[in-house]
């Protein structure tokens, strides 16, 4: 088992830590929060081991969970990574692009392993069907959230959009052309609602939009793609998918056929992939185990992480 020490004793993090003292991959030893009273009254709530010093923490520990705030992720991950940790690390993986790059290489050049918190690469919904997505050409994502002040302190790209930046960018296979966007700050300092348009230079276009003061909560992508629609759900953990082939020469009383202008004929149908239960956060955290155990590269890279993030800013300069 790995040894593993989480930092941030947050919503999140407290989340974290109880998957990982429940996981066979790890062995919990502690945590550590900025906060003394928070990691106190979290130790005595839930029994965790609190460390009020963190170098103490990463010297006891194989693995770093990261789970701070968004501006603080830097300065943890290169203390652990100097210090010979691999290091799992909430999304964004920094606030800047130049600090993502640095922690990327320098867990290189340590010959370690890191992977970044994108959870919904782990969602079941996407997970069915990840491999019917083929070379879609158009995407449209939805995201919106009632308001919370929690994750004000970022833009609502850095803080709701990315996930669908970073499932995106794992579907095309494809540099980034262009980039339309626009955001509102309605509540906050920073942006709470955003759109934007992706265009790849194979001419696939993704439409996205995120929203933290809506009146209800979605998340939804569509992708279309050649003789296919397919839509997921994220929330509802629930996918869609429709499909068009050749239409039989003789078709049966309840097909659904199509005819174009051309007279071509399409059949319409439906498949219904198998989606398994499981906990998101717990898969990534737990493939994170395997990738360091096994030498192999993690699900979410800190390439990808990078890249998320560096089309995320480009989305925030066009505001």
């Amino acid at each position: 088992m790995l040894k593993v020490g989480v930092l941030g004793a947050g919503h999140l993090g407290k989340i974290h830590l109880k998957l990982l003292q429940q996981s066979e991959k790890y062995d919990l030893v502690g945590f550590y929060d900025p906060d003394i009273a928070n990691g106190q009254r979290v130790a005595e709530e839930f029994n965790y081991n609190y460390f009020e010093n963190l170098d103490d923490l990463i010297d006891a520990v194989d693995v770093v969970d990261i789970v701070t705030p968004t501006l603080s992720h830097y300065n943890c991950a290169i203390k652990a990574i100097t210090k010979g940790k691999h290091i799992f690390i909430e999304k964004p993986i920094t606030n800047t692009v130049e600090e993502a790059e640095q922690i990327r290489l320098l867990v290189s050049e340590n010959n370690l392993r890191g992977q970044v918190g994108h959870v919904e690469r782990f969602n079941p919904a996407f997970k069915a069907i990840k491999s019917e997505i083929k070379s879609p050409m158009f995407i449209e994502t939805h995201r919106l959230a009632e308001f919370n002040p929690r994750g004000t302190d970022v833009p609502v790209v850095l803080d709701l959009m990315i996930h669908d930046i970073d499932i995106i960018l794992s579907v095309v296979k494809s540099p980034v052309q262009s980039i339309n966007a626009s955001g509102v700050s309605v509540i906050s300092e920073t942006p709470d609602i955003a759109n934007a348009r992706i265009e790849f230079e194979n001419g696939c276009v993704a439409n996205l939009t995120a929203s933290r003061i809506s009146l209800k909560n979605m998340r939804k992508s569509r992708f279309f793609q050649k003789d296919a629609y397919i839509s997921v759900d994220f929330l509802e953990k629930k996918v869609e998918v429709v499909k068009m082939k050749d239409a039989p020469q003789y078709p049966g009383d309840f097909d659904m056929v199509l005819q174009n202008a051309e007279g071509l004929k399409k059949q319409i149908y439906f498949e219904n992939p198998e989606i398994k239960p499981n906990n998101a956060i717990l898969d990534e955290l737990e493939t994170f185990a395997d990738a360091i155990t096994t030498n192999t590269t993690p699900i979410v890279t800190l390439r990808d992480g990078t890249n998320a993030l560096r089309v995320a800013h480009q989305i925030i300069e066009c505001f």
